[in-house]
């Protein structure tokens, strides 16, 4: 099953964070995306033809973020949206921070 067919579970810490090469692992598989603060931060910014266009995405990554429970940290302006991902209960990676990450990939053009 792909990330993207995936559904974030419920996690309340008391999980550990995926080590550095588990993240590495599990970034084969979002393309674009990138680790950042030692493997604790999934990172991505999407480049759009203007402030409308980079609008309309972040709303439609806010649908997703509010479906599956597990929301990023977004900054947008004209032509561009950057996302941040973290499951902040364990201070790191889970991979509901990757299921996140395929699903908000499959909307861009």
């Amino acid at each position: 099953m792909s990330l993207a067919e995936k559904k974030c579970v419920a996690c309340e810490g008391g999980v550990k964070a995926l080590t550095e090469a588990e993240a590495k692992a599990h970034l084969k598989d979002v393309p674009g995306w990138e680790l950042k603060d030692n493997a604790t931060w999934l990172f991505r910014r999407f480049q759009f033809k203007n402030f409308t266009s980079a609008l309309a995405f972040v709303n439609q990554a806010g649908d997703i973020a509010e479906a599956e429970g597990h929301h990023p940290d977004i900054t947008f302006g004209w032509g561009y949206a950057e996302f941040r991902i973290q499951t902040h209960s364990v201070g790191g990676l889970h991979e509901n921070d990757f299921i996140l990450a395929a699903k908000i990939s499959i909307n861009y053009q």
